[in-house]
């Protein structure tokens, strides 16, 4: 019998987005009721737990390797690197990253989730959502909880390392077939990108 798969707006769509709301308010909440010790210790408890979330994700689709899925080029590779260390340092330049590719690029996932897998509780289905609930839980709680703000000179820091990132990752995805990050040719499932424009058009929109 084949597992039912996932699809957005199912009822298990649903059930990420309200875990994700509560997250958001409960994150907020605390955020702003915090001593700085207490905000110095919580930031390290979420850093160090969104590290491990994403070393395990890492094991998993490195297991068996391929190609097509198992290098970290996907920019939510770098978004949760960059929201572990902003939670655990406060830095700023990693707190615009995890701002930028948290609440700009990581909520789509949310919207129009390319996601296909086994529906719930499957261990793609749960690894996917995670490693994007984490970056965007990140950006919401150093945001309005704990009250940081991106400055210009941040925003330039995000802009060249995106760049950077883009450039990198197009040329292996040109060189070994692959769409990591998208940035070859749209996902197969259903997307905001679908309003963006054809390829090349949407990544520069």
């Amino acid at each position: 019998m084949l597992a039912k798969q996932f699809s957005a707006y199912s009822p298990s769509h649903w059930g990420v987005i309200a875990v994700f709301v509560i997250g958001a308010v409960l994150l907020v909440w605390v955020g702003r009721r915090q001593t700085q010790r207490q905000a110095r210790r919580l930031g390290r408890i979420l850093g160090a737990t969104t590290a491990v979330i994403y070393a395990a994700i890492l094991v998993y689709v490195l297991t068996p390797p391929t190609i097509d899925s198992s290098v970290p080029l996907q920019l939510t590779d770098l978004a949760t690197v960059a929201a572990a260390y902003a939670l655990w340092s406060q830095r700023k330049w990693a707190y615009a990253l995890t701002y930028y590719w948290g609440l700009v690029l990581s909520t789509q996932a949310l919207i129009s989730p390319a996601l296909q897998s086994p529906d719930f509780p499957n261990y793609q289905f749960l690894a996917f959502w995670a490693i994007h609930l984490v970056v965007v839980w990140a950006a919401i709680y150093l945001t309005w909880g704990r009250g940081m703000r991106p400055d210009w000179r941040s925003y330039r820091i995000a802009v060249v390392v995106t760049v950077v990132w883009a450039s990198v990752t197009f040329t292996f995805n040109t060189i070994a077939g692959t769409n990591y990050g998208f940035l070859n040719r749209k996902p197969s499932t259903a997307s905001l990108l679908e309003v963006l424009g054809p390829w090349p058009v949407y990544i520069f929109t």
